[in-house]
């Protein structure tokens, strides 16, 4: 059985996840972590994860980049492995996350969909041979009109992918209104659209001459990453600290 203290458990991804988890019989939240206890959980609510003193064995964070120096400084002292899926992080937070890995177990990722992690692979072996002739590289990704940051995090992960296998050659474009020139070819363009109740589609296009090829990935419901964040916590149980992703948690099943 493995322990979850769900961060951001009031949240729309949070009350997802209470559901998964009540049909899953390897894991069970114990505490909950939220501004407001809602008083409709099975477990405690805290407002503040310092304050939680419930035994776990995995923390998944669904809630804001807000709290992720709270979510690091709990799981290097009580050495409870965290699932990282918020997404939005500044620079110094990224930082942040990668020397506590040092401490503690952790798994980031923006995405926890299995479709997406697996595309993130073939995606690099695509490069290689499409980016690598000439075309042209485009990442279009559209959401929900109540997502925050743009472009996604699953986007920029698709072009930090596509741009590792090609040596970080590629300089991410994410407005042409103020440019009045051609598109160079060390651009790789990212696009958001925002509207409706979209749970999240990326398109990645290679554009070459007189052919495209685009790999797509469609999210229908916001389930595929609560059964990815679960499958993580489950996984990192008892890890050994260090930066883990979600290839690793496919690896091992």
């Amino acid at each position: 059985m493995t322990r979850i203290i769900m961060c951001g458990c009031n949240g729309a991804m949070g009350r997802m996840i209470t559901g998964i988890v009540k049909d899953d019989s390897e894991a069970e939240i114990v505490a909950g972590i939220d501004m407001a206890d809602n008083g409709q959980t099975d477990f405690p609510v805290f407002s503040s994860i310092s304050d939680c003193n419930v035994e776990a064995d995995a923390i998944i964070d669904f809630s804001t980049p807000k709290i992720l120096t709270e979510i690091l400084t709990y799981s290097k002292q009580h050495k409870v492995p965290a699932v990282l899926c918020t997404t939005g992080y500044s620079d110094e937070q990224l930082a942040e996350i990668e020397a506590a890995t040092t401490e503690t177990a952790i798994l980031k990722s923006a995405n926890m969909s299995l479709g997406i992690n697996t595309l993130l692979k073939l995606l690099q072996d695509a490069a290689k041979v499409f980016a690598g002739e000439g075309f042209d590289v485009e990442i279009i990704e559209k959401h929900h009109n109540q997502k925050l940051d743009a472009p996604s995090g699953t986007a920029l992960a698709l072009a930090d992918s596509i741009n590792e296998a090609m040596g970080n050659q590629y300089e991410y474009i994410y407005d042409r209104s103020q440019r009045r020139q051609k598109r160079d070819k060390k651009e790789l363009g990212l696009s958001a659209v925002r509207g409706g109740t979209i749970v999240g589609e990326h398109d990645v296009i290679f554009a070459g001459t007189d052919e495209v090829i685009t790999f797509s990935h469609t999210a229908y419901s916001k389930a595929v990453f609560g059964k990815g964040a679960v499958a993580a916590a489950k996984f990192l149980k008892g890890k050994e600290s260090g930066r883990y992703d979600m290839a690793d948690v496919i690896a091992a099943n």
